[in-house]
């Protein structure tokens, strides 16, 4: 991917958030794109990233359907007062087959931002991510649902 193009996909999904078309929006966001991309130039051009859209909107889908489905939990948890006496609330360790800073920061923030689960910290050897889930009953139901759905589609959207 150029880096002009980059700057354009960027100056079109920052004119989407603000919500604004004008062409000073537009401009703003090139600059903005521009300023932020000379800032990680050799960080992309060292790994030469290759953006894989479908699959980063794979994953798009993906965490939006967790989102939904968590809260969906957690409203059933939080209004049926039977099923709160049989929480099993845990601390777990996830171990991480992500490597770089980005992908454990994204894979950290999807949990976090998923309700019911909370990444608390990863270990000085960034094997593992600590994650609070507020129902662990199956443990390694919990680790296998995080490995086969975000983990697996951050590794598919950005190796």
């Amino acid at each position: 991917m150029t880096f002009a193009l980059l700057v354009a996909i960027l100056a079109l999904g920052w004119a989407a958030a603000t919500g604004s078309f004008a062409v000073t929006n537009l401009l703003f966001g090139a600059l903005v794109a521009f300023g932020a991309l000379l800032l990680v130039r050799r960080q992309i051009e060292n790994r030469r990233l290759i953006l894989r859209p479908l699959r980063i909107l794979s994953l798009g889908w993906l965490f939006l359907v967790e989102l939904l489905l968590s809260a969906i939990r957690v409203a059933v948890l939080v209004l049926s007062p039977g099923l709160k006496a049989r929480l099993k609330p845990a601390f777990i360790a996830f171990p991480l087959t992500v490597t770089s800073d980005a992908e454990i920061t994204l894979l950290a923030n999807l949990i976090t931002l998923t309700p019911g689960t909370l990444s608390v910290d990863v270990s000085e050897d960034r094997k593992l991510l600590y994650v609070h889930a507020i129902d662990a009953a199956d443990r390694d139901a919990v680790i296998q649902g995080i490995a086969d759905g975000f983990e697996r589609k951050i590794m598919e959207a950005f190796r």
